[in-house]
This record gives C-alpha cells, sequence and structure tokens, in this order.
C-alpha cells in the first residue's frame, strides 16, 4: 500500500488545537494560555530521559498557576486509558514487538501516574479528584459526536481522551486495531504536553513533559513502522 494513503484516524491539527484550548478553558488559564501560545515541542531533548524528580523544594501549597494543576488532572486520566489498552496488548497481542511496547507504555506511564498524584498532594494539600469520561467530553472534546471537529470523535467512535476498549477487544487483527487507536491517544498526550512547556510553574512538570513528547514521539514513529509493514 502507498504509504501516503495510510491513514491513521488522527484528525486536522486544527481541531485538535480547538479541543485543546477546550482543556484549559475558563478563568485565569484562558488569559494564561492567550499570553503562552501552544509552544512548539521542544526538538533538542537529550536521547537519555529527562530525570523526573522525586523531591521537591518546598512543601508550600502552590495555588498562583492553574496550568500545573490542570495539566495533572487531565493527564491521569489520559495515561489510565493508555495503561488499560497496554495491559490487554500484554495477553492479547500477537507480534512480540507489540508486547514489549505493551509493557513499557504500563510501566512508565504507571510511574508517571504517581508521580502526578505525589506531586498534586504536595502541592495542592489534596488528592486528584476523579473526572469521568463524559466530563471529557463535554468539556475538553466538545458535544461532537459524529465527526472530526470540536468533538475530535475519530474511527469506530472513539473520542481523543477516550479508549475504545470494547472496539479493541473484538478487533478481528488486534495488534492493527491496537496501533490505530494507540497512534492518535499519544499524539493527544503530546499536544497537552506541548502546552505546558513554557507554561508551567514547577520544573517537574516541565520534564515531565518533555519525557512524555520524547518517548511517546519515538513510539509513534516505531508502530507507524509497523503499521506500514502490515499492510
Amino acid at each position: 500500500m502507498d504509504n501516503k494513503s495510510i491513514n491513521y484516524g488522527l484528525p486536522d491539527k486544527k481541531s485538535v488545537i480547538y479541543g485543546l484550548v477546550g482543556l484549559f478553558a475558563g478563568g485565569a488559564i484562558t488569559a494564561l494560555l492567550m499570553t503562552y501560545g501552544i509552544p512548539a515541542p521542544n526538538q533538542s531533548f537529550n536521547t537519555a530521559p529527562p530525570r523526573i524528580p522525586t523531591t521537591f523544594a518546598s512543601s508550600k501549597v502552590s495555588i498562583a498557576n492553574p496550568i500545573d494543576r490542570h495539566f495533572i488532572e487531565r493527564m491521569i486520566p489520559h495515561h489510565e486509558g493508555a495503561v488499560a489498552m497496554a495491559e490487554l496488548a500484554l495477553s492479547r497481542a500477537q507480534h512480540p514487538e507489540i508486547k514489549t511496547l505493551a509493557g513499557a507504555i504500563k510501566e512508565t506511564q504507571t510511574q508517571e501516574i504517581q508521580l502526578m498524584r505525589t506531586w498534586y498532594q504536595q502541592w495542592y494539600g489534596t488528592d486528584v479528584p476523579a473526572y469521568s469520561g463524559n466530563w471529557f467530553n463535554r468539556n475538553m472534546l466538545g458535544r461532537g459526536s459524529g465527526s472530526y471537529g470540536m468533538g475530535m470523535k475519530g474511527r469506530h467512535g472513539m473520542h481523543m481522551m477516550d479508549t475504545d476498549l470494547a472496539a479493541l477487544k473484538n478487533a478481528p487483527d488486534f495488534d492493527r486495531e491496537f496501533i490505530r487507536q494507540m497512534i492518535p491517544h499519544h499524539e493527544m498526550a503530546i499536544m497537552m504536553a506541548s502546552m505546558v512547556l513554557d507554561g508551567a510553574e514547577h520544573p517537574e512538570i516541565q520534564n515531565l513533559a518533555k519525557s512524555i513528547i520524547r518517548s511517546q514521539s519515538a513510539e509513534i514513529e516505531q508502530m507507524q513502522q509497523w503499521y506500514q509493514t502490515q499492510q
């Protein structure tokens, strides 16, 4: 198959950006985003993953900058979706490469979830609130349901913040469906991370964002190559 004809179910960038603006919309955060804009992903990362601090310089609760708080509240459930897909792939994938990738996704993103929960408690004095997928669909992705655009609903009816585990479980070609779902899921994480590179208050968030962009960009490239070999 001609590589140019491959479609991974990704929405156009304009639609993704509109949806992501909704991620941090409201009150002071809107003003902050208007100031910072949406920075492009940093292209000068080291080959080694950035060190993510596990200790904190101060235990003082921070309330000045809502970007960090909103980022954690949105990225944790997004990571949890990827972990759920990875756990399924560990038992269902046919190709060892997919299982290896799934293991790496589960390990890395589980650790990042724990770090973000620890930071949130340290900085804001409370546990991370639980948000449902419906909350994301209404407030981040919009109310559209049948196409790209503000609803950003991709093929198989999967919203970009959600994972369609039912479709994945029932897919006749599990590995192919895993790739088709995980690529746009990673793309969304990269877009979210790119938004906090310049605006985050805490260096821990900036380092985590860089790590997400670096590692998940590499995983997308791997998955695209595997997908093409299956044509």
